[in-house]
């Protein structure tokens, strides 16, 4: 479940402001665990797909970062995806309490 949610997650996190991949890494690590190796990789698609582009900030402290910043269309995937994730959310709290019945009115 945690793979099929990622994309949306570190979208939300970059719309919040710009953020480096170790940084997005350690704000993504306070909530769930999750390892650079499924981050970078993730980035790499996420600017691929013109939703997200990176720009290099040079460091006093050490070489170069790589930060990300979500583009326009980054910005519309995340509100399609905000939209289906609630959807499944109620979905799935509805069925664990045992209430089937469709509450689309609500």
């Amino acid at each position: 479940m945690k793979r099929g949610t990622l994309e949306m997650i570190v979208l939300s996190v970059v719309r919040r402001g710009d953020c480096y991949g170790y940084e997005l890494v350690q704000r993504i690590s306070e909530c769930m665990e999750i390892t650079e190796g499924t981050v970078y990789p993730l980035m790499k698609r996420l600017k691929d797909s013109g939703l997200i582009e990176s720009y290099i900030v040079e460091s006093s402290e050490g070489p170069p970062r790589k930060y990300y910043r979500i583009t326009d269309n980054g910005k519309g995937k995340l509100a399609a995806l905000s939209v289906e994730w609630f959807a499944f959310v109620k979905s799935v709290s509805r069925l664990l309490k045992g209430d089937s019945s469709d509450d689309s009115n609500e």
